[in-house]
């Protein structure tokens, strides 16, 4: 061999020693295709543009198709190793999470209370919601001061809420209406109640179009309000048939 040979060869050996050496680049995996199972993504009830100007249709399609399908993508993947998991209903499970197994505890705590929180939201908002009337509006008057006290006193609540998590009304069987700020996507469900409406104050609610503005957000979001379907909600209650 000759000496042109030999060097040609040894530099060859020392890139291949080099390429072996050198660390691997690993490329993440997208997200898996959300699992069949037995929790479901409702759809939407009304176009993600309905609630424009005061929720853009980016933020509701990212908020329902993006953040609200892992809330249920996770739930149904704990449901493969505890099916039993699927067969409680909604309330009653988040009623009950010192039964839930401590090892997934938190997860579906997390996971299926923010599968509770947005299946609600969806239903209380639409476009041209009007405004409370006949009981509900009673109520409000009754037991939150009225409605300019009541939304001032609901967006204080979400306003002061640290971080994320979720401004409700809270209803009792017997009608009774109050105001409460939950951190994460925790529930007035866990302790055993029912909710009238609630308000998302995590910033992937708000954040594309009103940035860090949250009281504008709050402000704004009354806009969006169903009275319609609230009202159906707050009937519901009183008969005791109110779910999520």
């Amino acid at each position: 061999m000759s000496l042109l040979s030999r060097r040609r060869l040894m530099i060859a050996a020392t890139g291949l020693v080099a390429v072996a050496a050198a660390p691997r680049l690993v490329f993440a995996q997208g997200p898996a295709a959300p699992p069949d199972g037995p929790f479901k993504l409702p759809p939407l009830p009304y176009p993600a543009t309905a609630l424009q100007p005061h929720i853009d249709a980016r933020t509701m399609e990212i908020h329902h198709g993006k953040h609200h399908q892992a809330y249920v993508t996770a739930m149904n993947n704990f449901t493969k190793d505890h099916p039993k998991l699927a067969e409680i209903p909604v309330p009653d499970l988040l009623a009950r999470l010192g039964d839930v197994p401590e090892a997934i505890r938190t997860g579906v705590r997390n996971n299926l209370g923010g599968h509770a929180n947005h299946s609600m939201f969806w239903q209380i908002m639409g476009p041209d919601g009007g405004k409370p009337a006949g009981e509900v509006l009673a109520a409000i008057d009754r037991d939150l001061g009225g409605m300019e006290k009541f939304q001032s006193d609901f967006n204080a609540a979400g306003g002061r809420q640290f971080g994320s998590g979720w401004v409700f009304v809270t209803v009792t069987k017997d009608g009774k209406l109050a105001i409460e700020a939950r951190p994460n996507q925790d529930t007035p469900l866990m302790d055993g109640k029912r909710v009238l409406l609630g308000n998302d104050v995590w910033e992937h609610a708000y954040y594309l179009n009103y940035q860090n503005r949250r009281a504008d957000y709050l402000k704004a979001w009354w806009n969006t309000v169903n009275w319609t379907k609230v009202g159906e909600r707050y009937a519901a209650a009183k008969a005791g048939t109110l779910g999520i």
